[in-house]
C-alpha cells in the first residue's frame, strides 16, 4: 500500500497560517469599515476578526486539502 499524501513541510504550515491570518485581517478591516460608518469601529473590528476564522478555515481547508 502506498502513501499518496505528500509529507507536510514547514513551508506548507507557514503558508496555511499566513493565509488564515490574512483572511482574519481582511474580515477585521471590513468590520472596522462598517463600524466606522455606524459609529462603533472597535467592537465591530473584534467581531470581524473572530468571525473571520470561519471563512479562513474554509479557505485554508480548500487550498491545502492535499496535505
Amino acid at each position: 500500500m502506498t502513501n499518496r499524501r505528500p509529507p507536510i513541510r514547514g513551508r506548507d504550515v507557514a503558508g496555511a497560517g499566513a493565509l488564515l491570518l490574512s483572511v482574519n485581517v481582511v474580515c477585521a478591516g471590513i468590520g472596522t469599515g462598517v463600524g466606522a460608518r455606524v459609529g462603533v469601529p472597535i467592537p465591530l473590528l473584534l467581531v470581524g476578526f473572530f468571525v473571520g476564522f470561519f471563512p479562513g478555515i474554509h479557505i485554508v481547508a480548500r487550498r491545502f486539502h492535499d496535505i
